[in-house]
Formats: C-alpha cells, sequence, structure tokens
C-alpha cells in the first residue's frame, strides 16, 4: 500500500489564499513546484486542480477540490471511484487547530476533530480510514486570542507563525517520497522526530 493520491485542503479564491484554513493547498503547491515538478490544471469533471505526475517513481495524482471546503468531498470521491484508488491510498494535508505552528504530523483514520473538509471526505470516502497529514495552525485559546475558530481560520497566521508553518510544510515535503514508496513507519518515524 501506498499513497496514489495527495489532496491538499482549502478554500478557493484571492481572499483565501493566505489563510490559515490554505495550509493544505500551500503544501500541494510546493509539491507541485518541487519534487513533483508539474502544473496544476481545472479540471472541471473534479471541481479540482488537478495534476498527474511522478513520485518517487510512482504515479501519483495531485488534488486541490475548487468546492469550498465543507464540500471537498465531491473532488476527492470522484477522483478516488475513477481511478479506483483506495481510501488508504490517500493522503489529505489539511490545518490542524490541535497542533502548534511548526507541527506536522501523519496519522490514519481517526475523527474529523471539527474539520468540515475531513467531514465530507469521509461521507464521500464512506470511511475514515484514509491517511492525513495534519500542519499544525495552532488554537485561538492557546494564543490567548479572543478570536473564534472560524474567524481564527479564515485569517492569514502572523509571520512568526507563516514561518513555522513553512519549515512544518518543508518537513513534510521530505517525507512525502517515503509515502508514495508506502514506508509509512519511516516516513511517520522521520518527521516525528524532525526538529
Amino acid at each position: 500500500m501506498s499513497i496514489r493520491l495527495i489532496v491538499g485542503l482549502g478554500n478557493p479564491g484571492p481572499e483565501y489564499e493566505q489563510t490559515r484554513h490554505n495550509a493544505g493547498f500551500w503544501l500541494v503547491d510546493n509539491l507541485a513546484n518541487g519534487i513533483a515538478r508539474c502544473r496544476l490544471a481545472r479540471e472541471s469533471r473534479y471541481q479540482a486542480l488537478v495534476a498527474k505526475t511522478s513520485v518517487a517513481g510512482n504515479e501519483v495524482w495531485l488534488l486541490e477540490p475548487q468546492t469550498f471546503m465543507n464540500r471537498s468531498g465531491l473532488s476527492v470521491g470522484t477522483l478516488a471511484r475513477f481511478f479506483k484508488i483506495a481510501p488508504d491510498e490517500i493522503l489529505v494535508a489539511h490545518d490542524e487547530l490541535d497542533l502548534a505552528p511548526g507541527v506536522a504530523k501523519i496519522k490514519k483514520g481517526g475523527s474529523s476533530g471539527g474539520h468540515n473538509g475531513l467531514k465530507d471526505i469521509t461521507a464521500a470516502l464512506g470511511t475514515q480510514d484514509y491517511w492525513r497529514l495534519r500542519l499544525g495552525i495552532g488554537h485561538p485559546r492557546q494564543l490567548n486570542l479572543q478570536q473564534d475558530v472560524v474567524d481564527y481560520v479564515l485569517h492569514r497566521p502572523r509571520k512568526e507563525e507563516q514561518a513555522l508553518i513553512g519549515e512544518a510544510i518543508a518537513r513534510s515535503l521530505d517525507v512525502i517520497p517515503l509515502l508514495c514508496e508506502g514506508k509509512m513507519e519511516a516516513a511517520m518515524m522521520q518527521l516525528h522526530t524532525a526538529k
């Protein structure tokens, strides 16, 4: 088993581009521009930006749903069914309130933790058994901010948070080839112990 579809979650449109909720888009953009060396193109049948590329010698699809976050499952489910990609061959990169900026963790399955993008993907796939790459953005309460979560995720990170999120994305990109080769344990060990 290896990763054949990497999904970045975010909201489409320039007004959301720099917001915390778009951390998944940032990862896929960096992946496309870096090791995958490909361009995402609009594909109306998936309502997404899509690219087919090769990572570590394996064919991999990159996907950024262009629906809003709470409808992400439409794109993911449609592409996965068409290309017969099993849920455990899917990696979803997303912003994670429960992790501090600069922290990235990989896990398989589990609840959506209130994340509307994950909820919709779980509904579309009929299972929680897909991989997640959780990119920490912190929680407004832990940062002593008097901000609603919805407001917080739809705002830009502060400069120092942006730098930390960027570092977490860079470390995550280092382990993507391992995930595409099916070396899940090695990828998790490398990412979770990275400093």
